[in-house]
């Protein structure tokens, strides 16, 4: 069976290997991974980074400077995290909830900056941009797994390999964008200053968030692929965790798109004061 996924964080040379043994130093385990753990240790990474967020959100409404900060610290966090669990999933145990903690806190910044924004601009958002962020994502996690039940999407190579391309493309673009806005220069359509001035190009910039969404909630079929596929290979209890970070992933994307998407929503059609 062909273990190999396309999720960025899931994906290592030789999969079946690492799924057997746990990777390198591990010892052998007599009980095997299961959905369910893959579910507990999914939900206990997800209500650590929500923890982290109601942290991140305090500190960045009294400190807006520190956006800045934590953002270039998870970046270069999440890369570090990344590359030491290359070839190595059984440090996934520990590895999760650090990830979990930081990208917690970077979403709960973000949050609260363009909550701030709404609020600046006289907007209101029923329950709060976090709240319908997180139930977008919920939403969309939930289609992604009936979709994937029914056999409608089921994550093949072609699926995988073409996500994967359209992946690499978006992360490269958001890099550049990221590093040109240094130098106060903003990606025409895809930046949130874009969704400020109205007209057409917010329009478009509706569109391609929408578009980058789509793309993210594809990773989840990609992941439920992985997950049934780990259990079924009987892969060792350890490997829950690896899984449950690969899903810790997704979300994250999921949701930080999704906090976009309400942002521009509320821009162009929410209520004002």
């Amino acid at each position: 069976m062909n273990l190999q996924s396309s999720n960025p964080v899931l994906a290592a040379s030789d999969a079946n290997e690492l799924f057997r043994t746990g990777g390198e130093g591990s010892r052998a385990v007599s009980t095997t991974a299961t959905v369910q753990g893959v579910v507990n240790k999914t939900t206990l990474l997800a209500l650590i980074a929500t923890a982290s967020g109601f942290v991140g959100w305090k500190v960045c409404e009294t400190n807006p400077g520190a956006l800045w900060i934590v953002t270039i610290a998870s970046f270069v966090m999440v890369l570090g995290i990344f590359f030491a669990l290359r070839g190595n999933p059984a440090r996934a145990m520990w590895l999760g909830p650090v990830y979990s903690i930081v990208e917690g806190f970077l979403l709960g910044g973000v949050a609260v900056m363009l909550q701030s924004i709404l609020t600046a601009q006289g907007i209101q958002v029923p329950g709060g941009i976090a709240l319908q962020a997180f139930v977008v994502t919920i939403a969309i996690m939930l289609s992604m797994l009936t979709l994937y039940s029914f056999g409608v999407l089921r994550g093949g190579e072609t699926f995988t390999r073409i996500l994967w391309v359209a992946t690499v493309g978006i992360m490269v673009t958001y890099l550049i964008s990221f590093i040109i806005s240094l130098f106060g220069v903003q990606m025409p359509f895809l930046s949130l200053g874009s969704a400020m001035e109205g007209g057409t190009g917010a329009y478009i910039g509706l569109g391609l968030n929408v578009l980058i969404l789509g793309i993210a909630a594809m990773w989840f079929i990609v992941d439920f692929r992985q997950v049934e596929e780990l259990v079924a290979a009987g892969a060792p209890k350890q490997m829950e965790w690896y899984a449950a970070f690969g899903l810790m992933v997704t979300l994250a994307w999921v949701y930080l798109e999704a906090l976009k998407l309400v942002f521009r929503l509320a821009l162009l059609f929410g209520r004002r004061d």
